[in-house]
C-alpha cells in the first residue's frame, strides 16, 4: 500500500487549526476580564523588559570602570608547549637546550629543567640560579590571586613534570604577566526608571477604556438612584462588565415595572373603592327606600306591600351577589383559595352545564348549540371553579346576544391542549377594548347602571380561575361575532 505525503495539506491543516485556536482565544478573552488582565499584564511585563534592555544597553556605556589585569595564559601555554615538545618528540638534552634558547623564549621567560632535588640541569640565558627549592617552587606556583588577577611585578611560575633521556624532573617557566586594561560596565538606574515608567504608562493606556466604562456604570447607577428609571447604561462588551451592564438595565426595568405596578395597584384600589361604593350604594339605597315605605306603612294594600318586599329582597340578593363576587375575586387575586383539582372529562362537564342553561337561553329567544368531539378529553381542574368560568361565559353570551340568535359552545383539541370557545352575535367590540373585558368592574357600556349588566367582576373572576389552572382565556371579535375562548392542558 503506497502512502502519499502532502506537506501543503499538513501546512494548511496547521494554519486552520492555529486560526481556530486564535479565534477561540480571542472570543474567550472578550468574555473574561481575568484573561484580559493577564494578557495586559503580560504585554506590560514584556514591554518593560524590552525597554530596560534597550535603555540599559545605551546608558551603561556611561557607567564604565577601568581596571588593570594581567594575562597569565601565555606563560601557561608556553610551559605546556615545552612539556609537549619533550614528551612527544623524545628530544635530547641538547635539543631541549637549543629550543629554550630561542629568542622568543629567552627574551620573555626564565626556563629551566631541574631534577627532583632542585638542581638546575639546563636553563636559558635569563636564569641565574643553580639550585632551586622545590618545596618553595610548588608553594609559589600555587599561590595565585582570585580570578587570575596579578599585581604588577609579581612573577608567575608554572611547572610541569617531564622526563629527558630517562632523567625525571620538572620543566619550570617563570615570567611577569603582561598587563592590559579591562572595562566593566554597571547597570544604569535610569534604565530601571525608564522600565518602570514604560510599565505604568502602558498599563494605564491599555486599561483606560475599561476604567472609563466602569466609571460610566457607576455614573449610571448614580443616575438610576436619583429616580431616573428611564436611564439605561450601554452594554459595550461581552465580558463581566457587559453582563453587569445588562443586569443593571434589567434591574432598572424590573424596578420601573414594579413601581408602575404599585402605582397601577394604587389607582386600581382607588377605583375599586369608588366602584364598590357605587355598586353597593345603588341597591342599598333601593332596599332602604322600600323598607322605609314598609316601616312607615306607606302602601295602599297588602299586595303593594308584598311588591315592595319582593323588590327589596331582590335587591338584597343582588347586593349579596356583588359582595360574594368581590370576596371571591379578592381571595383569587391573593391566591387564598385552594384548588381541589381532579381529573375530569371536559366533554361531560360542558354537556351537563349547557343542558342546564338551555331553558335560560330559550327564555331569551336564543338557541344553544353544542359542538363537542366524540373523543373524551380529560383535564385536571377544580370542577366547581371551572363550572363557574363557563357558566359566566354562557350567561354573558345569552345576556348580550342579539335576539333571536344562536349561542355556540365548541370544543377542539390542539395537540396536548383543549380549547373551548363560546360564540354569540351582538354589538361589535373594538379590538382595543377586548383585553379590558377581564378587568374588574369594566363594562363596554360606559354607563355604570346595574341594569345594563352584572357586577363587572364575572370575567375578572373567570380569568383568575383560569390563571390558577395555568390556562389561558381571551376574547375575539369579528364584526358582530364575539368569541370567548379558554385553553387548558390535557391530563
Amino acid at each position: 500500500m503506497k502512502l502519499n505525503f502532502f506537506p501543503f495539506n499538513m501546512f494548511g491543516d496547521l494554519t486552520r487549526f492555529a486560526a481556530r485556536m486564535t479565534k477561540a482565544a480571542r472570543i474567550n478573552m472578550q468574555r473574561s476580564i481575568r484573561l484580559q488582565l493577564i494578557f495586559t499584564f503580560s504585554v506590560c511585563v514584556a514591554a518593560t523588559m524590552l525597554t530596560y534592555s534597550i535603555s540599559n544597553s545605551f546608558l551603561r556605556q556611561f557607567n564604565q570602570t577601568a581596571t588593570i589585569q594581567y594575562n597569565t595564559s601565555d606563560i601557561e601555554n608556553t610551559g605546556r608547549e615545552l612539556a609537549d615538545f619533550i614528551r612527544w618528540n623524545d628530544r635530547t638534552a641538547q635539543d631541549l637546550q637549543e629550543y629554550i634558547n630561542e629568542p622568543r623564549f629567552g627574551d620573555q621567560y626564565k626556563i629551566m629543567f631541574i631534577d627532583p632535588e632542585g638542581r638546575v640541569i639546563f636553563k636559558n640565558s635569563k636564569v641565574t640560579e643553580t639550585q632551586v627549592d622545590v618545596h618553595s617552587l610548588v608553594r609559589n606556583a600555587m599561590d595565585r590571586s582570585n580570578y587570575g588577577v596579578w599585581t604588577k611585578g609579581k612573577e608567575v611560575t608554572s611547572f610541569y613534570p617531564v622526563e629527558v633521556q630517562g632523567q625525571k624532573g620538572y620543566m619550570v617557566i617563570s615570567g611577569v604577566p603582561e598587563p592590559y586594561l579591562s572595562y566593566y560596565y554597571s547597570d544604569s538606574s535610569l534604565a530601571m526608571f525608564a522600565a518602570a515608567a514604560a510599565f505604568i504608562f502602558l498599563f494605564y493606556w491599555m486599561t483606560k477604556r475599561k476604567m472609563r466604562y466602569i466609571e460610566e456604570l457607576a455614573q449610571g447607577l448614580m443616575e438610576i438612584s436619583r429616580g431616573n428609571l428611564n436611564y439605561r447604561v450601554e452594554q459595550r462588551s461581552k465580558d463581566e462588565l457587559g453582563t453587569l451592564a445588562s443586569h443593571i438595565n434589567h434591574m432598572t426595568e424590573e424596578l420601573q415595572r414594579t413601581i408602575e405596578e404599585e402605582r397601577r395597584a394604587e389607582r386600581t384600589k382607588n377605583e375599586l373603592i369608588t366602584n364598590v361604593s357605587h355598586d353597593l350604594r345603588t341597591p342599598l339605597t333601593l332596599i332602604m327606600g322600600y323598607l322605609r315605605l314598609l316601616k312607615d306603612k306607606n302602601f295602599e294594600n297588602e299586595q303593594q306591600a308584598e311588591t315592595y318586599m319582593n323588590i327589596a329582597f331582590s335587591k338584597s340578593e343582588k347586593l349579596k351577589g356583588l359582595i360574594d363576587d368581590l370576596f371571591d375575586y379578592t381571595k383569587l387575586s391573593n391566591h387564598d383559595i385552594r384548588m381541589h383539582q381532579e381529573k375530569v372529562c371536559l366533554n361531560e362537564l360542558l354537556e351537563q352545564l349547557s343542558e342546564e342553561l338551555v331553558g335560560y337561553a330559550e327564555e331569551n329567544e336564543l338557541k344553544l348549540r353544542r359542538i363537542l368531539p366524540p373523543e373524551k378529553l380529560m383535564v385536571t381542574i377544580d370542577a366547581d371553579k371551572m363550572i363557574r368560568v363557563f357558566e359566566n361565559l354562557l350567561t354573558n353570551a345569552v345576556k348580550y346576544s342579539l335576539k333571536p340568535g344562536v349561542v355556540t359552545v365548541a370544543m377542539t383539541r390542539e395537540n396536548d391542549h383543549v380549547r373551548v370557545c363560546v360564540t354569540n352575535f351582538g354589538d361589535p367590540i373594538a379590538k382595543e377594548e377586548l383585553p379590558k373585558l377581564f378587568d374588574r368592574f369594566y363594562r363596554v357600556d360606559a354607563s355604570r347602571s346595574s341594569a345594563s349588566g352584572g357586577t363587572g367582576l364575572g370575567l375578572a373572576i373567570a380569568k383568575s380561575i383560569v390563571d390558577a389552572h395555568n390556562g389561558e382565556i381571551w376574547a375575539e371579535s369579528e364584526e358582530s361575532e364575539i368569541r370567548f375562548c379558554v385553553k387548558l392542558k390535557l391530563a
